[in-house]
């Protein structure tokens, strides 16, 4: 959950993931948390906002080592050249 100087606070619903919505849309159920209240609210991205989305997580995960239960294209995968690819 991420926490702003106002006190907000946003993170995913326990307990529920990603899930496909109207349109072939994909929704991502969030908790947001303000001082003295709370709501749900979701995510809603088309395929190529997800794709975007997923590219640049990948790109800011790159540097991270994965941990054991990370998906699987999270896992290192060696190439033919020996060198490790992410």
């Amino acid at each position: 959950m991420s926490d702003s100087p106002e006190g907000w606070q946003v993170g995913p619903v326990p307990g529920r993931g990603l899930c496909r919505g109207r349109g072939g849309r994909f929704e991502l159920p969030l908790h947001v948390l303000r001082p003295g209240r709370a709501s749900l609210a979701s995510l809603v991205l088309t395929v190529v906002e997800a794709e975007q989305l997923h590219a640049a997580l990948c790109y800011a995960l790159g540097g991270e080592p994965a941990p054991e239960d990370a998906p699987e294209c999270r896992k290192p995968v060696r190439s033919p050249g020996g060198r490790h690819k992410y």
